[in-house]
């Protein structure tokens, strides 16, 4: 077996990769950060007691910047998404055509909730007494008013929470002297400059309950570390030893090339048989692959993802480069969204707890697609999956849907492991597994932080 070196060698072979691209490489693609080693080892406890979970909801949820919905899944005056995280309910509407507010999901009469789906209204009303509140969330209505004279109007607005829109994705925050969005994702915007989420649409949206905490199931996500023992199947596409972590203030990236296999094998692929173990794992017709003498693999699957790009959207993207088309470019904008920004591979994940339950979470996967010329397809209708339901069950997803079938059945077997553990605490390694020692110090700086 070739020997493995996670050494500045394997950083090299990234920067190599994308330096070797037929098309202009966005800059921030090419830096180089050297990880914040952060700390060692992680208290299991932290990932199932109930103890934990309450300070997170108190110094954590409610104090961070947070992905609630997508600009274009609210596009009509009154379109309204309700985002729910732990005990915390948020109306999220479209007030005007130029405004999105978000409102505690709460009547200020008794308490029900306004909202329980998503759809559109021309006023909140309550279902329980029928006290109405305008998009704005000024108050418009109370049936028998003269048992009511104490209440002042004014001081019935719906109460509102921070809303900041960022590359379409809208945020809120429950703090209401939290610093502004721009300034707590650093350098986050200078990155996306080269990656305009805002011009793409849902394609896919699949959500499921995860049978782990919500910080155990981001972390599976955050190395490529376990490909070896875990995705086996795709280690002859993907240089997952090869991967680049960066880390950042808050915030860190890692990429993952495709197209290349992984150096843990033996044995050396050639170009044909690699782009059809690609190929294989896309569903797509093996009889059609073809690698010119002379050509990589890994430049003829990037010409072919332009080309089905541009038949099946229309969209051009003769101007990406060769990573920008196949790799796996994951940013991580704490505490629980990961944006991709590539084209050949556009996921979006979020990672919430699921309730107070501090043994789940919910888990979204989004694949965010360049719109069309001309024309916005509508966002894609979210598909919840069962909680013992395999995410094959999307067939949207393609070929992800195994692989995060097997992510899954880790997840449960750490979740138990964890309690059942005589050890005080996790061991993390120190570069595969720096993004999650860098997330974990992060972490602690909210949970620490005095109130």
């Amino acid at each position: 077996m070739t020997k493995i070196d996670f050494s500045k060698h394997q950083i090299q072979t990234v920067q190599d990769l994308l330096r070797a691209d037929t098309r202009p490489v966005p800059s921030v693609l090419l830096e180089e950060s050297v990880p914040d080693l952060g700390t060692e080892e992680v208290s299991r406890e932290v990932f199932f007691s109930q103890h934990y979970h309450d300070i997170e909801v108190d110094k954590l949820w409610k104090k961070v910047w947070q992905w609630a919905c997508r600009e274009e899944d609210i596009p009509e005056v009154g379109d309204y998404m309700v985002y729910d995280i732990t005990d915390l309910s948020v109306i999220v509407v479209r007030s005007n055509a130029n405004e999105i507010r978000a409102f505690y999901n709460s009547c200020l009469h008794r308490g029900a909730q306004l909202c329980i789906d998503d759809g559109n209204v021309l006023a909140f009303r309550c279902p329980f007494h029928g006290w109405t509140w305008k998009l704005n969330g000024t108050l418009a209505h109370i049936p028998c008013r003269w048992d009511f004279e104490h209440i002042d109007e004014n001081a019935f607005r719906l109460p509102e929470i921070k809303v900041a829109v960022w590359q379409g994705f809208v945020f809120i925050n429950f703090d209401p002297n939290c610093e502004p969005l721009e300034a707590y994702l650093e350098n986050i915007p200078e990155h996306f400059k080269h990656f305009p989420l805002e011009n793409r649409f849902t394609a896919v949206h699949v959500a499921k309950v995860m049978p782990a905490n919500w910080k155990v199931t981001l972390e599976a996500f955050m190395e490529a570390y376990h490909s070896l023992a875990t995705h086996p199947q795709i280690l002859k596409f993907t240089g997952d030893a090869n991967s680049q972590y960066d880390v950042y203030g808050r915030h860190s990236r890692m990429i993952t090339p495709f197209a290349v296999q992984s150096p843990h094998l033996g044995t050396q692929l050639d170009q044909q048989a690699l782009a059809e173990a690609l190929a294989a794992f896309e569903g797509a017709d093996l009889a059609m692959i073809k690698v010119p003498q002379g050509m990589s693999a890994r430049a003829y699957v990037a010409e072919a993802a332009r080309a089905r790009m541009c038949n099946q959207l229309g969209v051009d993207c003769s101007n990406l480069s060769d990573t920008e088309m196949l790799d796996a470019i994951q940013y991580f904008i704490f505490p629980n969204f990961m944006p991709w920004p590539g084209v050949g591979t556009p996921l979006q994940f979020r990672f919430r707890p699921n309730g107070n339950d501090p043994n789940s979470c919910i888990m979204d996967v989004l694949l965010l697609l360049p719109c069309p010329p001309m024309k916005r397809p509508p966002a894609a209708k979210t598909h919840w999956l069962a909680a013992d339901e395999s995410w094959t069950n999307a067939p949207e997803l393609g070929g992800l849907g195994a692989v995060f079938d097997q992510d899954t059945s880790n997840l449960r077997r750490i979740q138990q492991g964890l309690k059942a553990s005589a050890k005080s605490g996790i061991t993390l390694g120190r570069y595969q597994e720096s993004r999650i020692r860098h997330f974990h110090q992060v972490w602690e700086s909210y949970i620490n932080y005095p109130c």
